[in-house]
């Protein structure tokens, strides 16, 4: 076993250009949200998350192969890989099943309880320690989500709380997937490869799952609909998620995390512009309030500790 490294990316500051980066992220998942709702009538979740992962998966092969990515190289990160691709996996399951029992509104709220997930994940695992300053932006952040969704709701039920926390715990293995990326040989590799043991992964687990739950297509998509899947396919997922974890390897985990409390507030004027859904004053005050925790969570806090050695090598095989 080779000593332990510190992580020099836990301490580095976003720059410019992976902060406009993570803005175009963030829009392309608010939008994703969209295209997802729209796609349902005509191709039920776990199937479209599956086909969105066999389209995502040749898109990752040829961006790679390009880049001269050895995808089949011995390297020792294939059980992270796996790892991580059984999260990646069943953090779908988890929220589209949600889904089904609590209300879009909420879903998103909860599902934006990631970033605290990884800001303590990243303390006891890369080292990274946030300052005060750093908590109080998260939660101002997540406080702008939650007020721009409107939580909380009435009738609230027990089915509707099941629901709630199915998208709690695909928070818990999304923030668990970005901290295994970061934390094992995982970030050794490249990007497209590190992602690919995810996606591949996940093919048969939602294939699984939607046998299991008995979703099926009944006719044959609209065009709308299948552009969407091309969309979801090779932009979203071969794509931004390919930068995602391209961010991972070079930046704070916990402070990128943070950006994402900005993809519900995309999705929200989103939905004003394609499903014609009504904007109000609250979802100003939304807007302000993640932005100021976006500021605290990226100003540099005095407080903050160094950070610890990271556990980024394994027994190498």
């Amino acid at each position: 076993m080779s000593a332990p490294q510190a992580n020099p990316s836990t301490g580095r500051p976003l720059s410019a250009g992976a902060i406009a980066l993570m803005l175009m992220l963030c829009l392309t998942w608010g939008f994703n949200q969209i295209a997802v709702k729209l796609v349902l009538p005509d191709i039920p979740p776990m199937l479209q998350a599956m086909i969105r992962s066999l389209g995502a998966l040749p898109v990752l092969f040829i961006i790679g192969t390009l880049r001269g990515v050895k995808f089949f190289e011995r390297d020792g990160t294939w059980k992270a890989g796996l790892i991580a691709g059984l999260m990646f996996g069943i953090e779908f399951v988890l929220i589209f099943q949600g889904l089904r029992l609590t209300s879009a509104s909420r879903a998103v709220v909860f599902l934006y309880t990631a970033p605290f997930f990884v800001a303590l994940g990243s303390y006891q695992v890369l080292g990274e320690r946030l300052g005060a300053s750093q908590w109080l932006g998260l939660a101002v952040s997540f406080a702008g989500v939650a007020l721009a969704i409107g939580v909380p709701q009435p009738n609230v039920d027990s089915h509707v709380l099941l629901g709630d926390l199915l998208i709690v715990g695909g928070a818990g293995l999304w923030a668990a997937t970005t901290l295994v990326a970061k934390g094992t040989r995982l970030r050794f590799a490249a990007p497209e490869k590190a992602l690919g043991y995810q996606v591949a992964t996940s093919i048969p687990i939602l294939g699984l799952a939607a046998w299991l739950f008995g979703e099926s297509i009944t006719h044959t998509p609209a065009p709308l609909s299948l552009a969407l899947m091309a969309f979801q396919a090779i932009w979203v997922v071969g794509t931004t998620f390919t930068l995602w974890f391209a961010l991972v390897k070079a930046y704070s985990a916990s402070k990128l995390s943070a950006f994402t409390f900005i993809t519900p507030l995309f999705g929200v004027v989103g939905s004003y512009f394609i499903m014609h859904d009504t904007l109000s004053l609250t979802f100003g005050a939304a807007a302000v309030l993640v932005i100021a925790g976006l500021f605290l969570v990226n100003r540099p806090s005095g407080t903050a500790a160094a950070p610890r050695d990271a556990l980024l090598n394994v027994t190498k095989t």
